[in-house]
């Protein structure tokens, strides 16, 4: 007799790395391994304890901070929120789903780095192609050029959407129907609250800042002179940049 295949939920999906590695902690805040206000082990001891690579780890740590299960004290470490096991107990970390049922993960941050670096020089090359001056993606540049205080919750907030947007005009300056469909997917995982969170924990330099400015001022001017491959070449550098920022090997 052959035996019955299992059949999954509709809404089944594998868990990312980063996600099991923060069910993994969440697992050792309940048998009470890390306690509460304990300092968690280095993200390297957590990497090397898991299995895994830094960037995962910094990603798990993210998620949950943004559940309020920890908190990162600069230059000191990660420390178990002092309330999570209340925390635990009202359900943290259960699955996000949507109308339909089916479960919405914030996608891994440097997952989705992956992905620009493949897409976006080839979006920067197609729109030098064109060689035209963008509105709307001047704008952005505009916003972000008026950065003066990256700890301000408000500019942080209009620095990261003026940011994604702007990558997401480079794709309609294609005039490509189908790039800019991918590029806003892109725009759209990386207004998620965990993309947020890990770039605003890599990102805290006024220095850092003003070189990204720069580096978007020369993509653009780049693309809108017809250097394609400037272009190119520019947009793979700064995403390279990020990496590192804010997924460190």
């Amino acid at each position: 007799m052959a035996s019955a295949l299992l059949e999954l939920p509709r809404n089944f999906r594998p868990l990312q790395i980063y996600e099991q590695v923060s069910e993994k902690i969440r697992a050792e805040i309940r048998s009470g391994r890390f306690m509460p206000d304990a300092r968690l082990p280095s993200e390297r001891e957590l990497a090397s304890l898991f299995g895994v690579g830094r960037p995962a780890v910094r990603e798990a740590i993210g998620a949950l901070q943004n559940e309020g299960l920890v908190v990162t004290r600069r230059n000191s470490g990660t420390y178990v929120a002092t309330n999570a096991p209340d925390v635990l107990s009202r359900g943290a970390g259960t699955t996000k789903e949507n109308v339909d049922g089916e479960i919405q993960p914030d996608y891994s941050p440097s997952a989705t780095l992956d992905v620009r670096l493949i897409l976006e020089p080839a979006i920067a090359r197609r729109a030098a192609a064109l060689k035209k001056r963008d509105k709307l993606a001047e704008h952005y540049l505009a916003q972000m050029e008026t950065l003066t205080d990256v700890s301000d919750p408000e500019q942080r907030a209009l620095w990261n959407n003026s940011d994604r947007l702007f990558h997401r005009q480079l794709a309609q300056m294609t005039g490509d129907a189908l790039l800019a469909k991918l590029a806003g997917e892109i725009a759209e995982t990386m207004d998620q609250s965990l993309w947020k969170r890990i770039k605003d924990d890599g990102i805290f330099d006024p220095q850092r800042i003003r070189l990204y400015v720069a580096e978007h001022r020369l993509i653009y001017e780049a693309i809108v002179t017809g250097d394609a491959d400037a272009a190119a070449f520019y947009v793979e550098q700064h995403i390279q940049r990020v990496k590192r920022d804010i997924t460190p090997a």
